[in-house]
């Protein structure tokens, strides 16, 4: 992959990430507690048919600079408790209005730092799960974990209670880095953690770096990078730093030390593909790199990968998603909710209502019309309109005018060779991939309105 420095100058604007469309800037505070059961009991009737639980838990010993998440720090025992019971009490009361014949495919713990808590309230929120939902046979549940506090006997914990997939947030394997963005160090070698994992048998492992990180150089994350494919992980994530200091305030420490430039952060992007693509890794979407075997290379080949607020997920394992914890988002068919992003005042919510809704969006038709047309751009790289408009029983013409498809919108893409259109088909080439965000953002309708603010696309 050649990336030029005018491809950049030209390329590089804010824009949406698209893990949900409509964007969560979107979202309002008119959708509340009412409205999220209402779209739970109509979800029951709606595709995919399969549940997805996501669990947050916004806790860390210590808060990166960094992250772009919920996150909160100073918690106690005594709160912990509560706010474990809260998650369980919400749990209990979603899965009431749940069709008990519809079957749990995929739980997801984010954070925060979930693995930062006590072992034995993840094996609690873990029963809770188990007793309100019927796991399929080949269900995935994942947890994200700082190596910072990972220990042998939590691995072997993690794998008694269920979990079948690993995520280690290593970001970079230079302490200088990871001292930069208030980051401790993983508390035992990589390598000896990975291999653990190998050995209890879990069926997935990934690691996540991040690129564009103060103190990164292109000749320190080509090595970090080395390091990362010689751990034979079965995923591995290359996420971009997103600078939003407007959005998190403490990104603004960053700015003293300062950042790579645009084109050193390009050129790490460049050197990490072509690397993990010459080792075997087959690219998956902005980020990810997984090997030939994985679900989500074969979901790519077959052109059905998906992406949601967990990230990416294949027809198969994916489902409505409903989430639980502060700050966390359900994803249902029809509609997003987005629970009380502080703790505390989601924990009274909890357990004075039940339900701690504090925005939220109701699907248009047209609003799902996009999210397919830019879910397939994003994942896939490929469209075949004709394939959208019988998902939806319409005609092509009713999918470009949802979408507001005019030619002259991507003349500039395929006349600098990142895409083609020939009839009702959309190929986004391999340099494409590098701006997929600036092609699925003329495929959206609401961008005009100008909501929100965004990260950089590069």
């Amino acid at each position: 992959m050649k990336i030029d420095d005018k491809f950049l100058k030209k390329y590089n604007k804010s824009g949406p990430r698209y893990t949900s469309y409509p964007p969560a800037t979107f979202f309002t505070a008119e959708y509340e507690n009412v409205d999220l059961k209402n779209s739970i009991i109509l979800s029951n009737d709606e595709d995919p048919q399969n549940i997805s639980v996501y669990i947050h838990i916004p806790f860390c010993p210590q808060l990166c600079h960094f992250c772009g998440c919920t996150t909160e720090t100073g918690f106690t025992k005594p709160f912990l408790h509560k706010y474990v019971d809260a998650i369980i009490k919400e749990i209990k009361l979603v899965a009431k209005d749940i069709n008990p014949n519809r079957k749990l495919t995929q739980v997801h713990w984010g954070g925060g730092t979930p693995n930062a808590i006590a072992y034995n309230h993840i094996e609690k929120i873990t029963n809770a799960i188990k007793e309100s939902f019927t796991f399929t046979d080949n269900y995935e549940m994942a947890i994200e974990c700082s190596p910072a506090y990972f220990e042998f006997k939590h691995i072997e914990l993690l794998k008694e209670f269920g979990f079948n997939r690993i995520s280690l947030g290593i970001q970079d394997f230079r302490q200088d880095v990871l001292d930069a963005i208030n980051r401790k160090g993983p508390k035992l070698p990589i390598g000896e953690i990975i291999n653990k994992i190998k050995e209890e048998g879990f069926t997935g492992t990934n690691i996540d770096l991040v690129y564009g990180l103060p103190l990164q150089t292109v000749e320190s994350f080509n090595d970090t990078v080395d390091k990362a494919i010689a751990l034979d992980t079965d995923r591995i994530v290359t996420f971009s730093y997103a600078h939003v200091p407007s959005v998190i305030e403490r990104q603004k420490v960053l700015e003293k030390i300062g950042f790579p430039s645009i084109e050193d952060k390009a050129k790490m992007y460049q050197n990490a593909y072509d690397k993990f693509t010459e080792a075997g890794y087959v690219a998956i979407g902005m980020d990810h790199f997984a090997k030939p075997h994985d679900e989500f290379a074969i979901a790519l080949r077959n052109k059905n990968l998906h992406r949601n607020f967990q990230g990416y997920c294949t027809r198969a394992t994916t489902g409505q998603v409903y989430g639980f914890g502060a700050s966390s988002i359900s994803q249902l068919h029809s509609a997003y909710s987005q629970n009380e992003k502080n703790s505390a005042k989601y924990i009274k919510r909890i357990e004075k209502d039940g339900l701690a809704v504090i925005r939220g969006y109701q699907m248009t038709d047209r609003d799902k019309i996009v999210r397919q047309m830019i879910n397939e751009v994003m994942c896939n790289y490929y469209v075949d309109v004709n394939v959208i408009a019988k998902d939806f029983g319409i005609t092509t013409k009713n999918v470009y005018q949802a979408v507001e498809f005019s030619i002259d919108k991507f003349e500039e893409f395929i006349k600098d060779g990142l895409m083609d259109i020939e009839g009702d088909e959309i190929k986004v080439n391999e340099t494409g991939r590098l701006v997929i965000r600036n092609i699925a953002m003329k495929f959206d309708p609401l961008l005009t309105k100008g909501v929100g603010s965004y990260s950089k696309t590069i």
